[in-house]
């Protein structure tokens, strides 16, 4: 988690360091700014969380050749054997950027391809190149606005100057950049087609080694997760996703030698809090956990909506418990595993039981995964990266979603006997109580009573009369009181953004 700024053309580097300005949580390891560029000038800047390597972890990064820079924000996950390929003695530290600048060094686009993980990556040269990407699933959030002879990169839209706030949008995932060539894609999305066991009819029972491949893929994502020389710990809401990410990273650290810190929040016996408490007690975890009251919830949403950039509801409604977990876990560690993605992945929300074909069911699946980096990624990042954390997804792992979507999706249809992410669940038979591996799906803001308790607060704000006078400020008007309620605060924290250009709520399809 770090903030990055970046400007190709004429742009002042006083601009970038006023911009770093209001991403300083993001990275609260130091700061850096570097200006290149032969005939058109460049300039990139970093506010850094140093993780991998905390003593070399500086941003710009870089480069063997004089006046080539590069700054990031995420995690390389393929960066050791980046390094053993092109030989470890070049290396000057131990981080990821490095490892994909000197890929980029020796093989310019073509570099971009071969990372694996979650970022945004920003290279200038002495000689004029420039390249901006974005990783496939838009995990590591990025935005771009342009104006004549200009292109400004930034890592939130808070980061922008109000004169440039109407042209910003997001960095399409899986693209890169070159003042040249545009938008060109990227890095590769997972494929997207099931390929498994296409002779199997829909109604066979699913191999074994399907649940092995399964939960194996997602043991070593966890893993992989977990590369890290900073304290770390996981998000524990009490349902299945964080749990299962729980047992696995528990039983690892164990055998590494450390107990591992989770982290809970909610109202006072709220079902998520209790049922993270039983998986924390199953697993052996150095549980924390923190009580809030509605009051405290309904304070909170002015600063939850200026710290997530939207306000669709749903978002705010998960945020705010999001914030209170987040608050909690940077009083202990640097960087947090999380649950998101499986719901996308292995059809975890009650609304995709209208589906009655799988092919249906699939393409359902794959819009909700493409358009998460502007829902529930932008949740997970700008709560965290307010609290100076890092956030790892081991659900979003491309081994991970490549082999979810390769699956036959008839598997995945919600039915009486097969419920939410019953190929998940079966996958982990064993490794959590029955009552918590088969928990009925809750929404983040339900477990933890947060639906209900905004919505009705803000409701009550706006009179109906407002509200049908106040709704088609903005098109496809406002679908709610409450989305009115938050729509103020959201312009009053972040005036002169086009919220839709700059994706402030999310619309499917």
């Amino acid at each position: 988690m770090s903030a990055i700024v970046a400007a190709h053309g004429p742009f002042e580097t006083s601009d970038v360091q006023r911009m770093l300005d209001r991403l300083a949580h993001r990275g609260p390891d130091g700061v850096g700014i570097q200006q290149t560029g032969a005939e058109t000038p460049a300039v990139l800047g970093s506010r850094y969380l140093a993780i991998t390597d905390p003593e070399n972890g500086y941003q710009p990064v870089a480069g063997h050749q004089p006046g080539t820079w590069m700054i990031g924000d995420g995690k390389i996950y393929n960066y050791r054997r980046i390094r053993e390929r092109l030989g470890t003695e070049r290396f000057r530290t131990n981080t990821d950027l490095e490892a994909a600048l000197l890929l980029f060094e020796d093989q310019g686009l073509a570099a971009f391809e071969q990372l694996w993980g979650a970022f945004a990556l920003v290279v200038a040269t002495a000689d004029g190149q420039f390249v901006a990407a974005r990783d496939s699933l838009g995990v590591a959030p990025l935005y771009w606005a342009r104006r004549g002879d200009t292109v400004v990169f930034a890592s939130e839209l808070k980061a922008f100057d109000e004169d440039w706030r109407p042209a910003v949008e997001p960095f399409p995932p899986g693209y890169i950049w070159t003042p040249s060539g545009g938008l060109e894609t990227g890095p590769r999305f997972p494929a997207s087609t099931p390929v498994l066991l296409t002779s199997r009819a829909p109604s066979e029972e699913p191999p074994a080694w399907i649940f092995d491949a399964i939960r194996d893929t997602i043991i070593r994502s966890v893993e992989r997760s977990m590369d890290a020389a900073v304290p770390m710990g996981v998000l524990l809401s009490g349902g299945v996703d964080s749990s299962i990410v729980t047992a696995i990273a528990a039983k690892l650290a164990a055998e590494r030698g450390w107990t591992l810190p989770t982290f809970s929040v909610g109202m006072a016996d709220s079902g998520d809090l209790l049922a993270a408490r039983a998986v924390a007690e199953h697993t052996g975890t150095e549980h924390h956990e923190l009580t809030y009251t509605a009051e405290d919830a309904i304070a909170l949403v002015p600063r939850v909506i200026a710290q997530l950039e939207s306000f669709d509801p749903n978002l705010v409604h998960s945020a705010v418990p999001h914030h209170f977990v987040n608050q909690l876990a940077a009083d202990k560690v640097k960087v947090v595993l999380a649950g998101e993605g499986a719901d996308e992945l292995f059809a975890g929300y009650a609304s995709y039981a209208r589906h009655e074909t799988g092919e249906a069911l699939h393409e359902d699946l794959v819009a909700m995964v493409e358009g998460m980096h502007i829902s529930g990624l932008q949740r997970v990042d700008r709560i965290a990266g307010a609290h100076g954390l890092e956030a790892r997804l081991p659900f979003l792992d491309l081994d991970v979603v490549e082999l979810a979507l390769a699956l036959p999706p008839e598997w995945k249809l919600l039915s009486a006997e097969r419920p939410a992410k019953w190929m998940l669940r079966r996958a982990f038979d064993g490794w959590l109580p029955d009552d918590i591996l088969w928990r009925r799906k809750e929404k983040f803001g339900e477990g933890t009573g947060m639906n209900e308790v905004l919505q009705d607060h803000f409701e009550d704000t706006i009179p109906e009369a407002v509200f049908q006078q106040e709704a088609t400020e903005v098109n496809p008007p406002l679908r709610s009181r409450e989305q009115l309620a938050y729509y103020r605060v959201f312009t009053d924290a972040l005036p002169g953004f086009d919220v839709d250009r700059a994706g402030a709520r999310y619309i499917q399809g």
